[in-house]
């Protein structure tokens, strides 16, 4: 009786886990392989290893390939473009084929005189042209050039003229009497800094007086047959919102520049200027657009509400 009690007792106070094959015997077995080999016992609890995650990213199938990643580019997230907007384009130029809108005869490429060397004051008479032409039609602009080509349109011979001179050469240009103060400061600025040339930068050409962004890349692609950027202006600004090429509609042309540059490819920026304008002058007019002769008619969002 004392030996089975004994025997309990023994039992009980090795606790749980202690019999053959349980935990404790485990224990005991890793602490003697421990000892054996040198190193310390270890006594925090086992992990188990946790399971990698595997990854799947998708890829589109290239040329039948249907193994996972073999042959095959990332998916890429698809670039927003205006609806029909090729057709459209299409469209536009075959009524613009003619070329025979102010803008074609009379803008800033046809304003200043190409006999005149050296080729700085050619490119001075773009600009001037390009400054007066702001909120004033081609052919009043293509009026004022004539009268200051007369007079020998080159930086030095602006600033020999008084205001009031200046003012009655250019006048009825818009706002002309604040482009008399404009001209005479960008012309003190180009002989003092450029020897009588313009900038050949945007940002340059955006510092001076009067000169606006459109301005400054019509004034690159004309100037200097840089094409820098889209020249947007109010016809521009007009026709892309009436088309909806924009993705939101714009209030302000440096706006509708930034939406048309985000999407037109780069090849079509040269030719959008002088196309929209030719045909925002001749149909896709501000206030009453001739939308029966247009053949967009079918293919513009606006054409329903005039």
């Amino acid at each position: 009786m004392l030996t089975r009690s004994r025997s309990r007792s023994q039992s009980r106070s090795r606790g749980p886990g202690t019999g053959p094959g349980g935990d404790g015997e485990k224990a005991a077995v890793r602490r003697r392989e421990g000892a054996a080999s040198g190193s310390k016992p270890c006594h925090c609890p086992l992990k188990r290893p946790r399971k990698a995650k595997r990854l799947h990213v998708a890829y589109e199938v290239v040329d039948g390939a249907r193994e996972e990643g073999k042959g095959a580019s990332p998916l890429q997230v698809p670039h927003w473009e205006p609806q029909d907007w090729q057709q459209q384009l299409a469209n536009i130029r075959t009524m613009r084929s003619r070329k025979d809108a102010p803008v074609d005869h009379l803008g800033a490429e046809h304003c200043y005189d190409s006999t005149v060397s050296p080729k700085q004051v050619r490119r001075y008479q773009v600009l001037l042209s390009l400054m007066l032409s702001s909120q004033t039609k081609d052919q009043v602009t293509a009026s004022a050039m004539q009268r200051l080509r007369a007079q020998g349109l080159t930086v030095d011979s602006v600033l020999q003229l008084d205001d009031h001179t200046l003012g009655a050469l250019i006048y009825p240009v818009g706002f002309w009497r604040s482009k008399v103060k404009y001209i005479k400061q960008t012309s003190a600025i180009l002989q003092q800094r450029y020897d009588g040339d313009i900038p050949a930068s945007v940002a340059e050409l955006v510092a001076l007086p009067g000169v606006g962004p459109k301005m400054a890349h019509l004034a690159m692609a004309v100037a200097w047959g840089t094409v820098s950027g889209i020249a947007v202006d109010t016809h521009v600004h007009r026709i892309a919102n009436r088309l909806r090429w924009t993705k939101r509609p714009t209030k302000a042309p440096e706006q509708t520049r930034a939406a048309l540059e985000d999407w037109l490819p780069r090849e079509l920026w040269g030719e959008i200027n002088a196309l929209l304008v030719g045909f925002g002058q001749q149909t896709c007019l501000p206030l009453h657009p001739r939308c029966q002769a247009c053949l967009n008619q079918t293919l513009c969002p606006s054409a329903q509400g005039f």
